[in-house]
């Protein structure tokens, strides 16, 4: 008798113990999908908060809680803000890891703003070959921007390098018409690397001949680009500003 009540609480034992496990599977699957819910709504709370209070043209692309302070990430306009769960503070600068010196924030910044280069229109572009032309780079320039002037000399010592310049005007109206003159040039390459490294103008373009223009203004909003010189990598990163030949090799190198 007692071995057949000790093998029954044997059997009901293990029928309490699948039903406990499943039972505690359920709750922690339950309690998960709770979790991502509450984690939404918060997220979702704080874009509906922030917006209004970024002017009236902000829009917020996403907003992430971060592992790091109870932080919460704003991404807006390709870059990164941070505030807290009840968005009642705003936090505008660099988080940085104590221990690795990781710049988490220029990194995120990097990440969102990356741009498949497969995907540029490089017949859009002014395409300059340098050497054997393997390594390639995109750069949106304005032909009156200084600092772009400043890359071109810079550009020459560097070697082996394929460049696409789409002519990004934004500094003023005279720039579409230069820009223009370049591109209907018989060789649109020679005549931006005069203009941009001598200085010499090239000849008033044809009425016939009509430049992209717009196509590449609407691409470089588009890809918020908001100055020149930008420079766009083969795996999708861009670097603005004039980088100094160094700074230029040493990313070149990292992309092999």
């Amino acid at each position: 008798m007692n071995k057949t009540l000790t093998a029954a609480a044997a059997r009901n034992l293990r029928r309490f113990s699948m039903a406990a496990l499943l039972l505690a599977s359920t709750i922690v699957g339950v309690s998960a999908h709770a979790q991502a819910e509450a984690a939404d709504s918060t997220e979702a709370t704080i874009k509906k908060l922030i917006e209004p209070r970024l002017g009236k043209d902000a829009k917020v692309d996403a907003v992430t809680k971060t592992p790091y302070s109870g932080l919460y990430e704003i991404q807006i306009d390709g870059d990164v803000i941070y505030t807290d769960a009840k968005a009642q503070y705003l936090f505008i600068g660099r988080v940085v890891d104590s221990q690795t010196y990781r710049d988490l924030t220029k990194e995120k910044i990097e990440s969102i703003n990356q741009v498949p280069f497969s995907g540029l229109p490089l017949d859009k572009a002014i395409k300059t070959v340098k050497g054997n032309g393997k390594r390639v780079i995109a750069i949106f320039e304005d032909p009156n921007c200084i600092y772009c002037k400043r890359l071109h000399k810079t550009l020459q010592e560097v070697d082996n390098l394929t460049i696409y310049t789409f002519q990004y005007n934004i500094l003023s109206p005279d720039s579409i018409v230069k820009s223009r003159n370049i591109w209907c040039a018989p060789n649109p390459s020679r005549a931006w690397n005069d203009w941009m490294l001598n200085g010499k103008e090239a000849p008033a373009a044809q009425t016939a001949c009509s430049a992209p223009h717009e196509e590449v203004l609407a691409l470089g909003q588009k890809l918020k680009v908001t100055g020149t010189p930008t420079i766009f990598f083969t795996d999708g990163s861009r670097i603005p500003g004039a980088v100094d030949a160094k700074g230029l090799e040493q990313k070149l190198s990292s992309l092999k």
